[in-house]
């Protein structure tokens, strides 16, 4: 009888010995390296703040206008990313990106600025460039000058949300002032910082260019049943009272380590298992990583009691924006108002704004895509399928594909015609970059990514309540904390939070971390890795996904809670009854409409031969319902070449393509007919057949749709 083999064959004590031993000496490694990491972030953290917390740009900057310096006066400044290829500035050699500007290549005096927002939403600014493949990046490497609003960690006191929304107006006429060549600056905004810049278009549409709003909350109320339950905090905790608490705890200074806090109870899974797992496996190459990000996470800013209060009470609960009833200084801020073409960039895999907060206000403020046409406005939406909301800004990937494609398209955008678009970008097998198309969409595709609209009729109520619990809590309560608080005490309070605690602990304060720091280098010398087969790794990453899965069963327990109770007690019928939603269109709003087709069929016959031109090639662009970025790029090399549409100014094109495309929405068949009145000469009649040519050949294709309408327009013009 052959003996069993048990080095094959059944269990071997030998190899599981083995396997332990390497096991615990790697987990041992890894503990000590983990821990180092720990002190190092406790250190930056120290560093950071020292520094007066910088912006986490890896860009060099100069600064262009600082927004102290202004009659009302913000933490805000206006700088301009001045170079591109420095390296890396270390730590320890400062943050301040200033202090070794690199000379720049020169700049096409006509190419449109580009300005990015971060959003002030807990954290500091910068993470829209905080790696070199970011927004910064990909709009430097268009060669757009690029300008940033940094703001400080700690706000001026008394500053309110108007004087920051006057700043950031100063700061875009200042840049128009040195591009007078360019067109109006298009505006990036990140997170808050999109609808930020929303109040920014809609107030003053003259001074800003095309909108990019990428993960922004401007529908506050929107999302799915089961899914999305951030948005019922605010009525399960009782409105904005609260925020009028903290506000008075911190003698008038509101704490973004609380905002920050929000984010990282949304997901328990990762905040108190994840991420630090994540970097406890890969601790050989996730440090720097893990460090940079947390730079920026950890860098809590300040807001002061205005403006949080007027961000909660109007934004959040109140949810005035979409509805066209918040206001700055008696003024009305109606999203209508937005001029230039907007871009939303949203994803499904984003739990803090979902595509619904991100889209719905499209619906809500023009009610149909009829009205965006008349009104002469292009919107555009990009929807993610998984990344998460910091992944929207962060992540390199996304940026090399999603941010470079809308970047090389913000000014293309603009010629296309008004109405409502998907931005479709697919991976182009034969070359190394990415194909782009602009499928017209309806309203109907926007809801659809949602449950219906039904449920946000329960936060009405909220609304209501929360101006009742604030004005209580102002009234006979809050005097009294307001006496009992002072510089000292809000100090001491903010030092105490749970996030700051968790950074004192690791750093070097505490004495017991210098000795991570003593066996790290040792640690690196000697490093031994498990491998991935170990049996040890594969029980570890087990028990690993078990307690992520387990904090993932809390957090949905906890959710479905959350939504239990809050429609439990605002969703109730007897609740309802209390409240009615405004009716869904106002007789201005048809009025409007009426007019914008009465305006449009009157003009069937005004202009001539560049009138035409446009007319045909917009009809051209159009005849399925979707349009290649090729067809747009056309348009700027026919105008080009014919020396009469070259005399045009870019911004008249653009006008021009948005009346034709009215006036071929009023009446197709009546607009294609007025042609010979508006190019009588049969030379130019010729002319304009063959640029319908070029625009229909320009993806390449040349389809029956295209065919049939060429043929249509030579009837048209007797040809």
């Amino acid at each position: 009888m052959n003996p069993i083999n048990n080095s094959h064959d059944g269990f071997n004590p030998t190899d599981y010995l083995n396997d332990a031993y390497d096991y615990f000496v790697d987990a041992f490694q890894r503990s000590v390296l983990f821990m180092d990491i720990m002190r190092k972030r406790g250190n930056i953290y120290f560093e950071h703040k020292k520094n007066n917390k910088p912006p986490v740009l890896t860009f060099d900057y100069d600064v262009i206008m600082d927004g102290r310096d202004l009659e009302r006066p913000v933490n805000f400044s206006l700088v301009r990313i001045s170079d591109r290829r420095n390296k890396e500035l270390k730590l320890s050699e400062g943050l301040d990106k200033r202090q070794n500007p690199v000379e720049q290549a020169p700049y096409d005096p006509q190419k449109r600025p580009i300005i990015v927002v971060d959003p002030r939403a807990g954290h500091g600014p910068g993470i829209g460039g905080a790696k070199r493949d970011s927004e910064i990046g990909m709009a430097l490497n268009e060669g757009h000058p690029v300008y940033f609003f940094v703001f400080s960690a700690d706000p001026v006191k008394g500053q309110t949300l108007t004087d920051v929304h006057h700043a950031q107006i100063n700061f875009i006429e200042e840049i128009i002032r040195r591009h007078p060549e360019a067109e109006k600056p298009a505006i990036i905004g990140n997170c808050q910082a999109g609808w930020a810049s929303a109040l920014i278009g809609a107030d003053r549409p003259d001074i800003t260019g095309p909108m990019v709003f990428n993960g922004s909350p401007l529908s506050y109320w929107a999302g799915v049943d089961g899914k999305n339950p951030m948005r019922y905090k605010g009525g399960l905790y009782g409105g904005v009272w609260l925020t009028s608490l903290w506000n008075d705890l911190g003698n008038g200074i509101f704490d973004g380590a609380n905002l920050v806090a929000g984010f990282e109870d949304l997901n328990p899974a990762n905040t108190f298992w994840n991420k630090q797992y994540n970097l406890y496996a890969n601790v050989d190459t996730e440090e720097q990583r893990y460090l940079d990000f947390e730079r920026w996470w950890n860098g809590y800013f300040m807001m002061t009691r205005e403006e949080i209060h007027y961000i909660v009470d109007n934004l959040f609960v109140g949810n005035k924006l979409e509805e066209g009833q918040l206001e700055l200084e008696g003024r009305r801020i109606d999203l209508k108002n937005l001029k230039d073409p907007v871009l939303v960039f949203a994803s499904n895999g984003d739990n803090i704004t979902p595509p619904q907060q991100a889209l719905n206000w499209i619906v809500k403020v023009w009610k149909s895509v009829d009205e965006i046409k008349q009104r002469q406005q292009v919107v555009v939406y990009l929807v993610h399928e998984t990344i998460g909301h910091l992944g929207i800004f962060v992540s390199g990937q996304v940026s090399r594909k999603e941010h470079k494609e809308i970047i090389a398209s913000i000014d293309l955008i603009e010629y296309l015609s008004p109405g409502l678009y998907e931005m479709i970008i697919e991976k182009d097998e034969s070359e190394d970059r990415h194909k782009v198309r602009f499928e017209t969409r309806g309203m109907d595709d926007i809801l659809a990514l949602d449950d219906g609209l039904k449920d946000e009729d329960d936060f009405l109520p909220v609304a209501a309540i929360s101006e009742i619990n604030d004005g209580l809590y102002r009234t006979f309560v809050s005097p009294w904390v307001q006496s009992a608080v002072n510089d000292f005490s809000a100090e001491w309070l903010r030092q105490l939070h749970p996030l700051r605690i968790s950074r004192y602990a690791f750093a070097d304060i505490n004495p017991w971390m210098h000795i991570f720091q003593f066996l790290a280098p040792q640690v690196k010398e000697n490093r031994r890795p498990v491998s991935p087969e170990n049996a040890f790794v594969k029980l570890e990453k087990n028990v690993s996904q078990l307690i992520s899965d387990s904090l993932n069963l809390y957090r949905d327990v906890r959710d479905q809670n959350q939504e239990f109770w809050f429609k439990a007690v605002y969703g109730n019928p007897w609740m309802l009854s209390f409240f009615k939603k405004s009716a869904e269109k106002t007789a201005d709003d048809t009025d409007k409409e009426n007019t914008c087709l009465v305006e449009w069929l009157d003009m069937l016959e005004d202009g001539g031969f560049a009138e035409g031109v446009v007319r045909i090639m917009v009809a051209m662009a159009h005849t399925d319902e979707s349009l290649k970025r090729q067809v747009l790029k056309t348009y700027k090399q026919i105008i080009a070449a014919d020396k009469r549409l070259k005399n045009l100014k870019e911004g008249e094109f653009k006008q021009m393509v948005r009346q034709q495309s009215c006036i071929l929405h009023a009446d197709r068949d009546k607009a294609l007919n007025a042609l010979p009145k508006l190019i009588p000469d049969k030379k130019d009649q010729a002319a304009a057949i063959k640029i319908a040519e070029q625009v229909a050949l320009a993806d390449q294709v040349f389809n029956d749709e295209e065919k049939a309408l060429i043929s249509r327009i030579r009837t048209s013009l007797g040809l």
